[in-house]
């Protein structure tokens, strides 16, 4: 392919270049050993191009941008003979060092390019960097000739998905997860056979932008601690190199859309965890990297003394809502749909995006409605975190103009409560199960995302095995991590071999799963939950590279039957699209009973504005509201009280029968009809039932 004027005009030290195109950013291989460097920076007053052979510390030409190559605020070069894959190039920018107005310029730094579509320095994980070496991320140039075939985002509904957390290096790092290239994009996707027996249909990753698992590390112990979850960006367009199979030049890029076409063919969509509240550039104190000798004023919140704002708690905030930084993002946020085929991002502490350039929320944030009619992101889920480290919880009122959902903390904390026997979290449960009409009724229910427990904070199993957090291993004296767990050890802190605590616990795990499973709202599962897996009680395991953080599928065989528990209420779910409804129902549907019902210990019978433990919720879904099979109810019978309970079941049309699916208490699920006209409901227990036509044979 030829552009317009594909000729060099200028030579130096061999290197043969021109004047660039503007856009796009970044280094883009135009054709065969041509690449076009374009870099923004408002401030600066000159610009140098560095150009190096692979792994050498010193480049072997600098080639300032001329005057001419210069148009507003964006510099670009074209350069020929430019061999991709041996070569590797970074930035020098000259300008005011002016701190205390915001300005850092050093023109002895070199830099990273914001829009790098690959960055060396990290290839292999773990491996010790030269820390004195000056340059440390690389830009590098790659191909985009990536043979996708027909694979495209698969654009299921929201509604539909139940979304899976996991960290691609921890889910297969353990040598209990027999696959090839542990810890990779490979040994994931290795997995998805799994993935499809339990029955998830979307996957959230944990940051995989390259980050520096090195940042910050340090030895406690005989323990190496690393930046293990990655939410310390270090380039926006680049995925983590560490998590490659092949650290060859450019092969990372094709490893992770193998493994995104793999899961596609499987019908699993990929979200990704994105952190675009801070970057690895630290505060005043911190490295060079980036965006700091770039311009530091245009992406960062500064106070009027030049000073970082750190509304993320990691030591500056992006100043998302500039029209340079919003752009940047938006460029980001399009490039991983179009050339990874990204379904979704999940934005890390999301309320950060809603502030201005002084720090304060903004009632319509453009960035937030940008991504919200961005046409390339049309059909791309977009999940906030809807609060931030400066205070600002938005929950329920997140700027979203029909687009946007939101982990639903508020979920998350009120079942915790409730099944741990607080009845006084009993009434706000019921607006829950409803998919949180009371905070999303100018939505709908798909914008709550209902969690239990995600990678920050206890596994489910440490949940139900622990009152207080045990962090001592991450070497802060038990001092970091959340105080306020809403967790119960049933009686006995950690392990222990007392069979009752034992089973108790189990009896909670599901009981809790099923109430998340069957609530209205889209469900999402921390990795490793669905087979009991612990974490020891370290509820902030950020730095933990080791066995505490890695799954240890040992735990399936152990814990068989809770994995069977989670694949059948999915199933159950899937199979039932009244759980499923995103529109806020009230009143009575074509089947003559109200599709979501609430009832006492006798049916029909509830007051849901007092303390409760016990109740009980019944669905009516009908074939013609849903196109299902045929007309059925779905009865969920709670107990969380410390004493036996007896349900009355409501009464059903003739001809249909009560038949119970799961029972929270029972090892195993197993349908059997109801004989009788309640259900019975041993302490801590949870039971699940179908009424439907005595003839039918259809699989609940």
């Amino acid at each position: 392919m030829k552009w317009v004027d594909d000729y060099p005009t200028h030579e130096l030290g061999g290197v043969k270049y021109r004047r660039g195109y503007l856009e796009p950013f970044g280094a883009t291989l135009i054709s065969d050993g041509v690449v076009n460097f374009s870099v923004f920076s408002k401030r600066a007053t000159s610009c140098e191009l560095l150009l190096y052979h692979e792994g050498e510390e010193e480049p072997f030409v600098v080639i300032p941008f001329l005057d001419e190559f210069r148009t507003g605020d964006v510099f670009a070069m074209i350069v020929y003979d430019f061999d991709f894959e041996e070569m590797e190039y970074g930035y020098r920018m000259d300008g005011p060092f002016d701190p205390e107005h915001g300005q850092w310029f050093n023109k002895n730094k070199v830099l990273l390019d914001p829009y790098a579509k690959m960055i060396a320095g990290r290839e292999t994980w773990g491996v010790e960097p030269d820390h004195l070496r000056q340059f440390q991320h690389r830009g590098a140039v790659i191909p985009h000739d990536y043979d996708w075939g027909a694979d495209k985002p698969l654009e299921t509904p929201l509604k539909d998905l139940v979304i899976y957390e996991t960290h691609v290096r921890g889910f297969t790092m353990d040598e209990s997860s027999d696959v090839k290239y542990r810890g990779t994009y490979v040994g994931l996707s290795k997995k998805i056979p799994y993935l499809k027996e339990l029955g998830v249909n979307c996957v959230e990753l944990l940051p995989i932008f390259e980050f520096d698992e090195f940042e910050n590390s340090r030895v406690v112990g005989e323990r190496r601690l690393y930046n293990y979850w990655g939410y310390s960006t270090v380039g926006f367009f680049s995925p983590k190199m560490g998590y490659a199979a092949s650290s060859a030049h450019g092969l990372v890029a094709e490893e992770l859309k193998n493994m995104i076409k793999r899961f596609h063919e499987a019908g699993i969509e990929v979200i990704l965890d994105v952190v675009f509240n801070h970057t690895a550039e630290g505060n005043e104190r911190g490295p060079y990297i980036s965006f700091r000798g770039i311009d530091n004023k245009t992406y960062y919140l500064l106070t009027p003394e030049g000073y970082y704002y750190n509304y993320s708690g990691c030591g500056n905030t992006m100043n998302c809502n500039n029209a340079v930084v919003r752009n940047f993002i938006l460029d980001c946020l399009r490039y991983w749909v179009s050339t990874y085929h990204i379904d979704g991002f999940r934005f890390d502490l999301a309320s950060i995006l809603s502030r201005d350039e002084q720090g304060v929320p903004m009632s319509s944030p453009p960035l937030l409605e940008a991504l919200a009619h961005d046409p390339i992101l049309g059909k791309t889920k977009l999940i906030a975190e809807a609060w931030d480290a400066g205070g600002l919880y938005q929950v329920g009122s997140f700027p979203a103009w029909g687009r946007w959902a939101e982990w639903n903390g508020k979920y998350r904390d009120c079942l915790r409560r409730f099944v741990k026997g607080d009845a006084e979290c009993g009434p706000e449960m019921v607006w829950r199960i409803q998919g949180s009409p009371d905070l999303y009724a100018n939505r709908s229910a798909e914008a709550s995302i209902n969690f239990i427990t995600c990678h920050d904070g206890f596994t489910l199993a440490d949940l139900v095995s622990y009152n207080n957090k045990h962090n001592e291993a991450n070497g802060e004296e038990n001092r970091d991590g959340a105080n306020d767990n809403n967790s119960w050890n049933c009686g006995v802190e950690g392990p222990t071999d007392d069979e009752k605590v034992r089973a108790l616990r189990l009896r909670q795990i599901k009981n809790a799963t099923a109430l998340q499973l069957l609530s209205r709202g889209v469900p999402m599962i921390l990795s490793g939950d669905e087979f009991c897996n612990s974490q020891g009680g370290n509820n902030n395991a950020y730095c933990q590279d080791n066995p505490i953080s890695w799954l240890d599928w040992n735990d399936l065989d152990k814990h068989r039957d809770v994995f069977e528990f989670f694949k059948t209420l999915i199933a159950f779910r899937k199979n039932h699209p009244a759980l499923r409804r995103k529109e806020f129902f009230v009143g009575m549907n074509s089947s003559g009973y109200p599709e979501l019902s609430f009832h006492g210990e006798h049916a029909w019978q509830f007051d849901e504005s007092v303390p409760f433990h016990t109740f009980g919720f019944m669905y009516a879904e009908t074939q013609r509201d849903h196109g299902a099979a045929e007309d059925c109810f779905i009865y969920c019978g709670v107990n969380t009280h410390w004493e036996e309970h007896s349900l009355e079941l409501p009464i059903i049309p003739a001809g249909m029968r009560w038949h119970k699916v799961a029972y929270t208490a029972e090892k195993s699920c197993c349908e059997q009809a109801v004989d009788f006209g309640t259900v019975e409901l041993m302490p801590r227990s949870l039971a699940l039932l179908v009424g439907k036509r005595e003839a039918n044979t259809l699989n609940a």
